[in-house]
């Protein structure tokens, strides 16, 4: 995929500019629409300490108009087939009170009515993801050192009413995930704690990556955990043996 197909901050708004655009051209005014972004876009629109993604998850109320509005938008620019979806909805971090916990961030075109899900939220669902191939814990990170420096701080308080109202509580949330923020909440470095989790992301993507193609086939999100888990304890006990 080329450079100019992933959304950045820079070019994120003026595709779902150009979406508002398309969407009242289908659809009029009437019956407006709203999309909340989620996932690494909600990152791109309210932080700055992720360059990209490759996909924009969100959850979409529409009419049946958006769908053909996407894609007009996907053939102008040359973006991946379902550059915008929801897909998210099917995921263990959604949760239907999102809506209550967003805000506002831009109108397009008098129709089409983004919002980004507020800081602790959008924590608490990083955590409940909590992937270790991708950018979920880096990103709980990122978050909690921007709103240090915004002099926005999160305490261990707010994250924990916010995990409470979209999940019921921490059961789902993995044990790795908790450790993660703790340890985050208390260093004195996040800047350098960011960086730490990013190498540790990328190494994990290498393991599921050499696992694929030694077995030539894709993962589930389980077993990929699985996989990552075994060889990283692994790779400990060899160094402790040394």
């Amino acid at each position: 995929m080329s450079i100019d197909r992933v959304f950045t901050k820079d070019n994120l708004d003026s595709y779902l500019k150009e979406l508002g655009k398309e969407f009242r051209k289908r659809n009029g005014t009437k019956m407006p629409a709203e999309i909340i972004l989620v996932g690494g876009a909600a990152i791109l629109a309210n932080y700055g300490f992720r360059e990209m993604t490759y996909d924009i998850d969100a959850v979409i109320t529409a009419s049946s108009a958006m769908k053909e509005a996407v894609n007009a938008v996907g053939d102008k620019y040359q973006l991946p087939n379902r550059w915008l979806n929801a897909d998210f909805k099917n995921t263990n971090s959604y949760s239907p009170k999102l809506r209550q916990y967003s805000k506002h961030y831009r109108t397009y075109s008098n129709v089409l009515h983004i919002r980004t899900v507020s800081a602790e939220y959008l924590l608490a669902m990083k955590l409940m993801s909590g992937r270790l191939y991708k950018k979920d814990l880096s990103d709980v990170v990122g978050i909690l050192y921007e709103q240090e420096k915004a002099g926005q701080p999160l305490d261990y308080e707010k994250i924990d009413k916010a995990v409470k109202e979209l999940y019921g509580g921490w059961d789902s949330i993995s044990d790795y995930s908790r450790k993660l923020l703790m340890t985050a909440l208390s260093s004195e470095n996040l800047a350098d704690l960011f960086e730490q989790q990013m190498k540790e992301e990328d190494i994990s993507r290498q393991i599921l990556l050499h696992a694929e193609q030694k077995e030539t086939k894709e993962f589930t999100e389980s077993s990929a955990e699985d996989i990552i888990r075994k060889a990283l304890a692994k790779k400990n006990f060899d160094r402790d043996e040394r």
